[in-house]
């Protein structure tokens, strides 16, 4: 099989020529050698490994993540994917669990300034208590 430039690879994964390189100098992918045309050949393994890379940042790993995983998905680990998956998992639903409650605080608070008591509005209180708060002329 002919090597791919990396144009092609790019093109092939649907990234920019600028994504592989920034790939390759993470580590995350190799520079491959240079073929009897005077260009870098990537391979299939390399598309795959490209092709790992993205579908590991779509789910949300970091390229520190992903370089841990790299080696695992080579040699066919689920165990170790599976456990860095789980790991996700647990994070993302923390990450859900906290924006729940802050929507329902910044809910609660466009109640209370929308339609509740004015003085109530935590918005509001940027002045030292006991100031009033006074309505701009209109």
């Amino acid at each position: 099989m002919a090597g791919l430039t990396i144009g092609k690879l790019a093109a092939a994964e649907g990234v920019s020529v600028e994504t592989v390189r920034f790939y390759q100098r993470k580590g995350l992918l190799a520079l491959p050698a240079r073929g009897t045309s005077g260009f870098r050949e990537y391979l299939e393994g390399d598309r795959r490994r490209l092709a790992f890379i993205r579908r590991a940042r779509a789910l949300g790993f970091t390229l520190g993540e992903i370089s841990d995983l790299l080696g695992s998905a080579e040699t066919g680990s689920a165990g170790d994917i599976t456990r860095a998956a789980e790991a996700k998992l647990a994070e993302i639903s923390a990450q859900i669990a906290a924006l729940v409650a802050l929507q329902c605080r910044l809910r609660r608070l466009v109640s209370v300034c929308a339609y509740g008591n004015r003085a109530d509005c935590v918005a509001l209180h940027v002045r030292e208590p006991g100031l009033a708060v006074t309505a701009a002329a209109g």
